[in-house]
């Protein structure tokens, strides 16, 4: 069945989180070297990223609330898109495609996701959903609310766990994106060899989708 909707994760599939990170770890006056090394460690263990902040004795939910407090929460900002992001949304719904965003985001950061400015038909979070990924309920809640089936649809994503095989168990087609802290991890696991497509770069989703000339 010819793919009509594609859906796309945020963090290291649209936006480069490399900011957020470097924030966090100067935020917690960490060295960056060492918290980006906590949380490879996390990620190579298969681990909840939480893992790192706790490496160094924060509660992470703790951090976020002192962040929040100081007027520093991490925002997104359009600086942060992947060189590639804009123009392939364009490029989607121009060739006729439906075009959705949806990851791993709380309801108040609705507002900075919107502000990005990507071309997109819908723009949501797991919160609003009402699940998180890896839940393949996140994904058939995202359907419901866009009325389309999964045989027709595709998630593009950088993470094997929470993107690739949860949208497969609902029938979707996964594209698995390698780039990002997780995406480079797991791009060296067995399970990546189950993605429908693997990129490296989102100019080459095209052909990943078999579009029409």
């Amino acid at each position: 069945m010819p793919i009509k909707a594609v859906f796309f994760d945020l963090g290291e599939t649209l936006l480069d989180e490399t900011r957020m990170w470097n924030e966090w770890a100067d935020f917690l006056d960490i060295p960056r070297g060492d918290f980006f090394a906590a949380l490879d460690d996390a990620i190579a263990r298969g681990a909840h990223h939480h893992t790192a902040f706790e490496r160094f004795g924060v509660d992470p939910k703790v951090a976020q609330q002192r962040r929040v407090a100081a007027g520093t929460r991490y925002l997104f900002s359009r600086d942060d898109l992947y060189p590639d992001a804009h123009a392939c949304l364009v490029a989607l719904r121009k060739a006729g495609l439906f075009v959705g965003i949806a990851g791993n985001q709380s309801r108040d950061l609705l507002p900075s996701m919107l502000a990005l400015g990507l071309d997109a038909d819908v723009i949501t979070t797991s919160e609003h959903l009402g699940f998180d990924k890896p839940s393949p309920r996140f994904f058939e809640a995202l359907l419901a609310q866009t009325g389309f089936r999964a045989a027709e649809s595709a998630y593009v994503g950088d993470r094997i766990d929470n993107d690739v095989l949860p949208a497969q168990a609902v029938g979707m087609y996964a594209v698995f994106l390698e780039r990002g802290l997780w995406g480079r991890r797991h791009a060296h696991t067995a399970d990546a060899a189950r993605a429908d497509a693997r990129l490296t770069s989102l100019t080459d989703l095209a052909d990943a989708l078999a579009w029409p000339d």
